[in-house]
C-alpha cells in the first residue's frame, strides 16, 4: 500500500487491552487483498451508479456506430441486472465480499502461530467462503420458497444455518462477543424463550422457520434496509473518504491546521481539533481520523510540553467528534436518515452548529491545559500560509464543494459521492501529485479495507434489530423507559445515556447507536413531544381541537385549557391522560414539523450519547489507538480522552430541550453563544483552571454557571450564567499567574 496512508496496528498487542486480532499478511496475501479489495470496490461503485452511466454510453455508441450486438445480449442482459440489482441481490453480493475480505483480515483466533499458519489461513477463507455462498444460495432461491408456501427445505434450512453461525463467527471477530450474544439471546427470545419468561415480556414465540425467513428475507433482517445503507451510501462515502486522504489531503488538512490555530494558546493542541475536525469532513471514522492526523499532531503536542496523555487524550477525544462532523459522519447517520425518513441533506445540515460546538469544548480544555502549564503561541510553523491555502482548497474545500453541491442540487447521496471521487482524482492533476492508476488501486483497496468491518456488522447486527419489531419488545422498553423516568424527560436523558455508557463498554459506535435507537427512541421522541404539549397548555395556546381530549378524563378541562395555567398543573392534567389521549393531542395540536423536530432530536441524541463508546474503558478503540502512537497507558488514555469528550453529554441535552436542530437562525446563534461558554465553564471546573488555579469555591461556581448557561426555556438564566463566568474569569485572571512547580515550558 501507499506509504501516505495511516499505518494499522499489525496485531491486538498493539492496541493495548484491545482483542481484536488482524492477520499479519505476506508480500502474496496482501497483493491478494488489495485486488480483492479494488474488485470489491469496483463492484459498488458499478451497483451504485456507474453501471448505469456505462451501459448506457455503451448503447448510445452502439447506435451511432450501427453495432448488432445480439450475441452478447445475454452479457448485456447480466450487466444491466448488476447495473440495478434487487435490493436484496445487491445486499447478498455486499455481505459476500466483505464475509471473505473479513475472514482473511482476521483470524478466528489471535495466536501468531494459528494467525500465520497455512492451515488458519485456509479455514478462515473457508469460512467466508460458506458465509458467502450461503448468503447468495438463499438469495438465489426466493422465488422458489414463495412458489412452496414460505416453506424451506434441506438444502435452505442448512445454508440460513451456516449463514447466521459464520456471520456471528465474522462479527465476533471484528467487534467481540456482545453482538453474537446480543444476537443470540434475541433469536432464542423470539422462538423458545420468550414463552417461558413471565411478566411484560412474556411473548407466544414463532417457528423456526418463521423467525429464519425473516431474519433473511425481512426489511428489517440480514439483508435489510441496513444491509442496503452499508452497501450504498455507507461505502461509497468511504471509498471517497480514501480517495481524498489518497490525493494528499490529510497532510494538506494538518498544514491548514498548523496555519490557522499554530499562533494561538495551545497552538499544537488546537492544530490536533482543527486538523481532526477538518479530517471528520472526509473520514466517518474516529479510529481512522486518530491514525490520520494523530500521527502527526501527537508528537507535535508532546515537543510542545503537553504530557503524553493528556496529547493522545486530545486526539482521541476530537477524533471522536469526526463522526458528528458533516459532510461525512458515521454510519449511524445514514441509518438515523433511514429510520427517521428525514433527508441525508437536512440532517448533515442542522448536524453542522452541534458538531463545531463540540469541538470547541475539546478546544477549551487544550487551552486550559497550555495556561496551565505555561505554554507560549507557535509563532514559526515553517509554512508558506498561501501555498498551504491553496492546497488545501484544491485538495480538500473543492471535492468536498462538489459533493455538497450534487447533494444539494437533488442527486442521491451514492452519485454525489461518485462525482466526488471523479473530482478528487481530476483535481490532482492540478497538483504536483496526481493521481495515477497504483494511486487510485491503493484508494479503493484502502476504502474497502476500511468498510471491513461495518459492513460485516451493519449486515449481522440485522438478526438483532429484526426481532425488535417482530415482538414488540421496543413498545415495552419505550413504556418503561416513560415509567421509569416518571415522564420526565432529564431522567429519561440520564437513563438512556447510562444506557449508552454500559453498551460503549463492549460495542463499536454503530452497534450502540442501532441498539439504543431501536428501543429508545420512542420513549425520547414521545418526552420531548410531551414537552412541547406542557409548553403550550401552561402558555394557554392548545388548539380547542386538541383540549377536547381532556374531557375524557377532566369534565372541567376546556375552562382550565382556555387560560395560561402552572407548569406543575399542566404535567398533572398530562400524566393523567392515557397513551391514547396523548397520541390524539399530538396529532391535533403539533405540526408536522414539530413532530419530526422531536423525532430529529431524539435520533440525534441517541446518536451523540452512542459516540462515547470510541472513548469508553474498558472498550474504548480509539483512545488504544491514541495511546498506541503517545506510547501511554491504554486504560489512561482512555479515562483522559472520556474527560475531555464530556461534550458528547452536555450538547445533546440542548437538542431535548431546545430548538438547536431545527429553530429560526437567531434562535440557533443564541443557544451556540450561551452553550460555548456554559462549555468553557464545564471544561474549567474539571480541570480546576480557568486563566489560574481555581480553588474549590471557584470550581463549584464555574459548575453553577455552566448549569445556568444550559438551562432551558428560561431567559433570565442566561444571563446570570454569562455574568457569573464573566465576573469568575475576571477573578481568576487578577490573582494573577502562579508558577506550577514541575512542570515543564
Amino acid at each position: 500500500m501507499a506509504d501516505q496512508q495511516a499505518r494499522q496496528p499489525e496485531s491486538e498487542d498493539e492496541l493495548g487491552e484491545v482483542t481484536i486480532a488482524v492477520r499479519p499478511l505476506g508480500p502474496r496475501l496482501d497483493r491478494f487483498v488489495v485486488w480483492f479489495s479494488v474488485a470489491i470496490g469496483l463492484l459498488h461503485i458499478y451497483m451504485n451508479g456507474l453501471g448505469s452511466l456505462l451501459l448506457r454510453g455503451g448503447d448510445w455508441l452502439a447506435r451511432q456506430l450501427g453495432l448488432e450486438l445480439a450475441a452478447l445480449e445475454p452479457l448485456g442482459d447480466a450487466l444491466r441486472q448488476l447495473a440495478t440489482p434487487p435490493p436484496l441481490l445487491m445486499n447478498a453480493l455486499h455481505f459476500a465480499g466483505f464475509a471473505v475480505l473479513a475472514a482473511i483480515i482476521y483470524p478466528m483466533i489471535a495466536r501468531p502461530r494459528f494467525a500465520t499458519s497455512r492451515g488458519g489461513l485456509v479455514l478462515d477463507i473457508s469460512i467466508g467462503v460458506v458465509a458467502a455462498a450461503s448468503g447468495l444460495f438463499l438469495i438465489a432461491s426466493e422465488q422458489a420458497i414463495y412458489d412452496r408456501g414460505v416453506h424451506l427445505v434441506l438444502p435452505e434450512w442448512i445454508a440460513g444455518g451456516l449463514l447466521i453461525l459464520c456471520g456471528l463467527e465474522l462479527v465476533r471477530r471484528t467487534t467481540g462477543w456482545i453482538v453474537p450474544v446480543l444476537v443470540v439471546l434475541a433469536l432464542s427470545y423470539a422462538t423458545w424463550l420468550g414463552p417461558l419468561i413471565d411478566g411484560v415480556f412474556k411473548f407466544s414465540g414463532l417457528t423456526a422457520e418463521t423467525v429464519l425467513f425473516r431474519s433473511v428475507f425481512g426489511d428489517d433482517g440480514l439483508f435489510g434496509n441496513i444491509a442496503g445503507i452499508s452497501a450504498s451510501i455507507v461505502i461509497m462515502f468511504i471509498i471517497f473518504g480514501a480517495f481524498l486522504l489518497q490525493s494528499g489531503a490529510g497532510q494538506a488538512i494538518v498544514d491548514l491546521a498548523r496555519v490557522v490555530a499554530g499562533r494561538l494558546v495551545g497552538g499544537p493542541g488546537l492544530v490536533a481539533v482543527v486538523a481532526s475536525a477538518l479530517t471528520g469532513t472526509i473520514s466517518g471514522s474516529a479510529i481512522a481520523n486518530t491514525a490520520q492526523t494523530g500521527t502527526i499532531t501527537i508528537p507535535l503536542m508532546k515537543r510542545s510540553g503537553y504530557p503524553a496523555r493528556f496529547a493522545a487524550g486530545v486526539e482521541a477525544a476530537a477524533s471522536t467528534g469526526g463522526q458528528l462532523m458533516p459532510p461525512i459522519m458515521g454510519a449511524g447517520a445514514f441509518i438515523m436518515a433511514n429510520y427517521t425518513r428525514i433527508p441525508y441533506t437536512t440532517i448533515i445540515a442542522v448536524a453542522a452548529l452541534p458538531a463545531i460546538l463540540y469541538f470547541l469544548s475539546v478546544a477549551f480544555y487544550v487551552r486550559i491545559e497550555a495556561r496551565r502549564i505555561g505554554l507560549k503561541p507557535d509563532l514559526d510553523h515553517g509554512l508558506d500560509a498561501r501555498e498551504v491555502f491553496l492546497r488545501a482548497l484544491v485538495k480538500l474545500l473543492a471535492p468536498i464543494g462538489v459533493l455538497m453541491g450534487c447533494l444539494l442540487y437533488g442527486f442521491t447521496p451514492t452519485y454525489a459521492a461518485g462525482i466526488a471521487i471523479v473530482a478528487v482524482i481530476a483535481g490532482s492533476w492540478l497538483t504536483r501529485q496526481p493521481m495515477r492508476l497504483p494511486d487510485v488501486r491503493d484508494a479503493l483497496a484502502s476504502g474497502v479495507r476500511n468498510v471491513t468491518m461495518t459492513a460485516v456488522l451493519l449486515v449481522v447486527i440485522g438478526l438483532f434489530v429484526n426481532v425488535i419489531p417482530t415482538t414488540g419488545v421496543a413498545n415495552i422498553v419505550s413504556l418503561m423507559i416513560t415509567e421509569w423516568a416518571g415522564n420526565s424527560l432529564i431522567i429519561a436523558f440520564v437513563l438512556i445515556a447510562v444506557a449508552s455508557l454500559v453498551l460503549g463498554m463492549g460495542l463499536p459506535v454503530t452497534a450502540a447507536y442501532v441498539v439504543l435507537a431501536v428501543l429508545s427512541a420512542p420513549a425520547l421522541r414521545d418526552l420531548i413531544v410531551q414537552g412541547h404539549l406542557l409548553d403550550m397548555m401552561a402558555a394557554g395556546t392548545l388548539p380547542q381541537s386538541a383540549a377536547v381530549s381532556f374531557l375524557l378524563v377532566d369534565p372541567e378541562a376546556l375552562t382550565k385549557l382556555a387560560a395560561p395555567m402552572a407548569h406543575d398543573a399542566a404535567a398533572a392534567m398530562l400524566a393523567a391522560a392515557g397513551p391514547e389521549i396523548l397520541g390524539i393531542l399530538r396529532d391535533q395540536a403539533l405540526s408536522a414539523d414539530v413532530l419530526t423536530l422531536a423525532l430529529l432530536s431524539a435520533h440525534m441524541t441517541i446518536f451523540w450519547l452512542s459516540q462515547d463508546s470510541n472513548v469508553t474503558p474498558p472498550v474504548c478503540l480509539t483512545s488504544f489507538t491514541a495511546a498506541a502512537i503517545a506510547k501511554t497507558a491504554p486504560m489512561a488514555t482512555g479515562f483522559e480522552s472520556w474527560k475531555i469528550a464530556k461534550g458528547l453529554y452536555f450538547v445533546p441535552l440542548l437538542f431535548c430541550y431546545t430548538s438547536f436542530l431545527g429553530g429560526p437562525f437567531l434562535d440557533l446563534v443564541e443557544i451556540f453563544f450561551f452553550a460555548a461558554f456554559g462549555l468553557y465553564a464545564v471544561a474549567a471546573g474539571f480541570q480546576g483552571y480557568l486563566e489560574n488555579r481555581m480553588n474549590l469555591v471557584e470550581r463549584a461556581v464555574a459548575f453553577a454557571a455552566g448549569a445556568l448557561l444550559f438551562w432551558p426555556q428560561v431567559w433570565w438564566t442566561h444571563g446570570a450564567g454569562l455574568t457569573l463566568f464573566l465576573l469568575l474569569f475576571a477573578w481568576n485572571w487578577r490573582k494573577g499567574r502562579r508558577p506550577v512547580a514541575g512542570l515543564a515550558t
